[in-house]
């Protein structure tokens, strides 16, 4: 599956639509301690360590990945 750009408008327009999606934060630790808002459920993995922590992401929807 290929990767894509999603605005923050479009997953709004989804979510208010039902869809449910899987946030996987990957801010670095600098930031996450940083950071004044967060995703509830989203889950925090380093950029450099997707691939280490991919059972942890859930496959039934779709995975949005985020950082700054």
């Amino acid at each position: 599956m290929e990767a894509t750009r999603i605005t923050v408008d479009e997953v709004k327009e989804r979510m208010d639509r039902g869809e449910q999606f899987a946030f996987v934060d990957t801010r670095n630790p600098k930031d996450w301690d940083e950071a004044e808002t967060t995703l509830p459920g989203a889950i925090r993995v380093p950029a450099e360590e997707v691939e280490q922590h991919f059972t942890e992401i859930p496959r039934d929807r779709t995975s949005i990945t985020y950082c700054t």
